[in-house]
């Protein structure tokens, strides 16, 4: 305790003159105002709390470095309390390796760090750690980050700063690596991190390094029609989400209500009661106390409990048939969206009844072909055959009841499973039938089949499965606003790729099919955030043809250099096992996305010779979190205000737009709600071209918006080839300036 006023008022001078240096404000009137309320026997830590607290109130659109003062500090705030903790004199980091032994020894880090690593490496890479990146950080980021994921005691004291966050991160995931080049691998991924050129997905970012949690952000599970694989499923999600991930299931193939049950009629309660069961397990296994499980369902539109299911998350009617706390999600057909579009009818289905009568399961299909294909021959078929009990429904009603639930609820998200799995880079392994719970992942899927179950020996009961693929991704973004404008695109992507990789390889996932299938396909997400930053800073108007075509070249750019890297990784490790037969190894995928420039060809070649690493490479996420910790914008969505509160359970912080001046307000003054959301869905197009897997991309409306108009939207998102959409996010207040949503 600071016992001497004029010293403790001369100390805080100090930090807020340093806190001032290369920023746009004034600081005496707040000096004076927080001296007031700074006593004699004030402590250090509640001094610092004071004066952020007080930067926190000037902030506003005319003002925005005060969000950096604040950051500032706050740091210091942490240098005290890590200082105090770890008992070292140094005025901001202490020692690297005192750290590690300190936390290894509390069994907050994994043993395997001092394992892989000498002293003498970690002395080096603390040689390399370089506080001055900490002034990156805003105010909302650097809290976000110290709250949530720097790595504490037990008791949650403040142990770890975060550049050894970033160095921690870098040497986790690059502790396999060839000792020859690690170093340099360790530093490049610690250059990349700590720049806030990049981050990685929030399961990483929280527990790289640590003994408890896994690294991958996303898993999709399919359930097949069986007590069995309903009941397995439940234990598997329940135990992802106590490891921190989000999950996708698919239960298209569970039959509807009123099907048969071993020939007997009408015995079937249909997928409701299931999708309950796993909304329970949402609310009662969380993501490591952090916050509660998360879950998204996605149900076929011809399937026969299609109506009970929009109604799931609805506020009024039974609630015996309603299921809050999940998220939902349809999958579509075109032919479906054409009978919308033309007002035809459409016909559901019992799939058990489908299989037991047809011989064959209509979720299996896809039409390989815009207008033609499989899918609408064998729905055809099954609307012409006479055993089959069907109900005709107006695909209008269907659509009507979609919209109702979005504008209520935000979902069900939308999945147009024909463009889907005709992009599908691995079509020859199999298909795909839903995403995930941000929409951005698609990869193939089957469910895990129960083969017996036997003794051994005289205690020992042994089961056996076959299992089937149980889609895992690893996810890792560009900051655009930041890594554009500096020109690091090759570089970073290169490291960014072997990061992802690498994540692959050291996770430890929960159960096995999840682990097979990371290994089988290798997929990762590299996705991207802060486009409507990099929009305001090359002063771009979004609703313009420019934003378009930018959008256009700019994705084209980073998945030349995406694939580039992993084919290169390849050469030096090895394809994912699956290659053979893929779209990369024939050559297809290059073929489908119309890549005609001399790089492309070469790139092709080059592919199919090498090989690739990874059998599924980008996915757009929403990271909102990491995308506060970077202080950029959320993944390609636009801002919601110029001027905003961030506000959580334990916090209300108000933010401003990144590099938010005169010059870049015009760009953001057209946020969400403002923006003309056609225009949104055209850019998304031109990215989607790029993205071999999807994109979390939400639609932003009114909840007065007309009927005809949101139907456009999904209409024309799906005339243009997106595989996905989000949420529609609708909103109550008056939209100023909407004039696209009447017109």
């Amino acid at each position: 305790m600071i016992t001497d006023i004029a010293s403790t008022r001369d100390k805080l001078v100090e930090i807020i003159d340093q806190a001032q240096q290369g920023l746009s404000i004034e600081t005496d009137a707040y000096k004076q105002k927080s001296f007031k309320t700074i006593e004699e026997d004030t402590p250090l830590d509640k001094a610092l709390d004071t004066l952020v607290q007080n930067a926190l109130e000037n902030i506003d659109e005319s003002a925005p470095d005060w969000s950096y003062l604040a950051s500032r500090i706050y740091l210091q705030l942490l240098y005290h309390e890590a200082r105090q903790n770890r008992k070292y004199e140094a005025d901001r980091y202490g020692e690297l390796y005192q750290l590690i032994t300190m936390l290894t020894e509390e069994n907050i880090y994994q043993s395997t760090i001092l394992e892989k690593y000498t002293k003498k490496e970690i002395d080096f890479f603390a040689k390399h750690i370089d506080p001055s990146r900490d002034l990156l950080f805003t105010y909302l980021g650097l809290y976000t980050l110290a709250t949530r994921y720097l790595a504490t005691d037990h008791e949650k004291n403040v142990y770890e700063l975060p550049q050894e966050r970033w160095m921690i991160i870098a040497m986790t995931l690059m502790q396999d690596e060839d000792k020859e080049k690690r170093t340099e691998h360790v530093l490049e991924a610690y250059w990349a991190l700590s720049n806030l050129y990049m981050t990685v997905a929030t399961p990483t970012l929280a527990n790289a390094g640590k003994t408890h949690g896994q690294l991958s952000s996303c898993f999709i599970d399919t359930v097949d029609d069986s007590l069995q694989s309903i009941y397995d499923s439940n234990t598997d999600i329940a135990k992802l989400s106590k490891n921190g991930g989000g999950i996708g299931v698919y239960v298209g193939k569970i039959r509807s209500r009123g099907s048969s049950i071993k020939g007997f009629k009408g015995m079937s309660s249909g997928v409701v009661p299931w999708i309950k069961q796993l909304n329970n397990t949402a609310v009662s296994v969380d993501q490591l106390g952090t916050r509660k499980g998360a879950i998204a369902v996605y149900l076929d539109v011809w399937h026969r409990d299609i109506e009970a299911f929009l109604d799931l998350k609805l506020n009024n009617g039974d609630e015996r048939m309603r299921a809050h706390d999940i998220f939902t999600g349809v999958t579509l057909p075109d032919l479906f969206m054409e009978q919308v579009e033309k007002r035809g009818d459409w016909y559901l289905f019992d799939p058990h009844e489908v299989r037991q009568v047809m011989g064959y399961s209509l979720e299996d299909f896809y039409d390989e072909q815009k207008g033609s294909g499989s899918f609408r021959e064998k729905y055809q078929e099954c609307m012409n055959n006479e055993q089959l009990t069907k109900r005709k429904i107006p695909a209008i009603d269907i659509m009507k009841r979609i919209m109702k639930s979005q504008l209520e609820s935000g979902t069900p998200f939308m999945f147009y499973r024909d463009e889907v799995n005709r992009q599908n880079s691995n079509s020859h392994e199999g298909i795909i039938y839903c995403s995930n719970l941000c929409t951005e992942i698609t990869q193939n899927q089957s469910p895990t089949e129960f083969i017996e179950e036997f003794l051994e020996g005289e205690n020992t009961i042994v089961k056996k499965y076959k299992s089937g693929d149980y889609v895992v991704c690893n996810l890792s973004s560009i900051n655009l606003g930041k890594a554009v404008p500096d020109q690091v695109l090759e570089r970073l992507i290169k490291i960014q790729v072997r990061m992802l990789d690498n994540v692959i390889d050291i996770n430890h996932l929960p159960i096995m099919q999840a682990q097979l299938t990371n290994k089988k396909y290798r997929a990762i997400g590299l996705g991207t955030f802060g486009w409507h930053h990099l929009l305001a800073r090359n002063n771009m108007k979004w609703e313009t043809e420019e934003a378009v075509t930018y959008a256009d070249e700019l994705y084209e750019k980073i998945a030349f250099l995406t694939i580039k890297s992993s084919m290169e990784l390849s050469e030096e490790k090895g394809s994912y096992p699956a290659f053979s037969g893929s779209k990369w190894s024939t050559g297809e995928y290059f073929e489908l996305k119309g890549y005609t420039k001399d790089e492309w060809l070469a790139l092709k070649e080059d592919v199919k010779q090498h090989g690739i690493r990874n059998g599924y490479l980008m996915a757009v996420a929403p990271n909102s979190t990491t995308a506060m910790i970077a202080g950029s914008t959320a993944s390609i969505d636009p801002i919601f205000k110029p001027f905003y509160y961030e506000e959580k359970k334990d916090f209300k912080i108000p933010v401003t737009a990144p590099d938010l001046t005169h010059r870049t307000y015009d760009v953001y003054r057209r946020s969400a709600y403002i923006v003309d959301q056609r225009w949104s869905v055209k850019q998304n197009a031109a990215r989607q071209r790029h993205i071999d897997q999807s994109i979390s991309f939400n639609l932003y409306v009114p909840n007065t918006i007309r009927a005809s108009i949101l139907l456009g939207l999904h209409l024309q998102a799906w005339r243009e080839g997106l595989k996905t959409t989000y949420y529609v996010r609708s909103t109550s207040n008056d939209v100023e300036e909407c004039e696209w949503c009447q017109s």
